[in-house]
């Protein structure tokens, strides 16, 4: 007999033993189940009447409500659409000949690749030595102002409106009759970068136009920082700064007239940074010279959901 044949006999035997014989009782009648409601979650959406005043007031996310113990689907693809944006615009790289191909003159910090930029900001405030030696033989000298577009943590904003802001920012310049440096792009750039490069070309102010670092849904800003009398060894609060450029924020066209108000008063004064008194240009700033709260950008929803 195989081993086959007998593995069947012991398992038929089995089954007579635990009552296979033997016929299953009748099943019960099942219960009745009652239909679900219609709509368990979300809950009625509303709103309380701290998160409609304080909305008015930022673009931050309040009262998003949620669905049990955890946020609503739509408000959590919001968020991971918003953050992508951010990623993106940190992790695009500037191409090396980006500046050549759009008459800037190129230059190039201490930084050796994308990923040491990231961690060692201290290298992006300094030029390499190639590029300190091209800026001292091609660049014009003695200038009252010295632009300098750069990637920042935004390489999507420099290449988006970056163009736009220097072209606005230097006409406004010469059409106030100040005299401008040679146009110029630097990768792997940090702010400070333009104290280096304002005092390399004799500039009376240096301002640098670059990427700022992304917040959520907003990858294409630029910001720029302004000194006078640029030389290495100057501080954050010798600078001044306009941020949120922008078509959803400031639009070129009018950072380029407000930076260049910002830089003939510094050329009037001889000084920059907190020193610097603004409370006569408020015409000609608007609400960047005051300090009251400002009106927030629009948030724009990347996401939409079928209700």
């Amino acid at each position: 007999m195989s081993a086959l044949s007998r593995t069947r006999e012991l398992v038929a035997a089995l089954r007579h033993e635990l009552g296979a014989q033997d016929p299953l009782p009748p099943a019960p009648p099942l219960p009745k189940v009652e239909p679900p409601p219609v709509r368990v979650f979300p809950t009625r959406r509303t709103e309380s009447r701290y998160a409609q005043a304080a909305s008015a007031h930022t673009t931050a996310l309040l009262g998003i409500g949620h669905v049990g113990t955890r946020y609503a689907t739509d408000v959590v693809l919001q968020f991971q659409a918003e953050l992508a944006v951010a990623h993106e615009a940190v992790g695009t790289e500037l191409p090396d000949d980006w500046a050549a191909r759009n008459g800037l003159l190129p230059l190039r910090t201490r930084v050796a690749d994308h990923r040491e930029f990231l961690l060692r900001p201290d290298l992006g405030r300094r030029l390499d030595d190639a590029s300190l030696a091209r800026l001292r033989s091609d660049a014009r000298r003695g200038v009252d102002v010295q632009p300098i577009l750069a990637d920042g943590l935004s390489a999507v904003a420099c290449m988006g409106s970056g163009l736009a802001l220097l072209e606005a920012y230097t006409r406004e310049l010469e059409a106030r009759g100040l005299t401008v440096g040679t146009p110029m792009c630097a990768k792997f750039a940090r702010v400070w970068l333009e104290d280096e490069i304002g005092e390399a070309v004799g500039a009376k102010v240096a301002a640098i136009l670059l990427g700022e670092r992304p917040g959520l849904g907003t990858g294409d800003g630029l910001s720029a920082y302004l000194v006078f009398g640029p030389r290495v060894g100057k501080t954050d609060g010798d600078r001044n700064m306009m941020s949120n450029i922008h078509a959803r924020g400031t639009p070129p066209e009018q950072a380029g007239r407000r930076l260049a108000v910002l830089t003939r008063a510094m050329l009037d004064q001889g000084t920059s940074g907190v020193a610097l008194d603004l409370a006569n240009l408020a015409a000609e700033l608007g609400e960047a010279a005051g300090t009251a709260y400002r009106a927030p950008q629009k948030r724009v929803r990347l996401v939409e959901v079928e209700r």
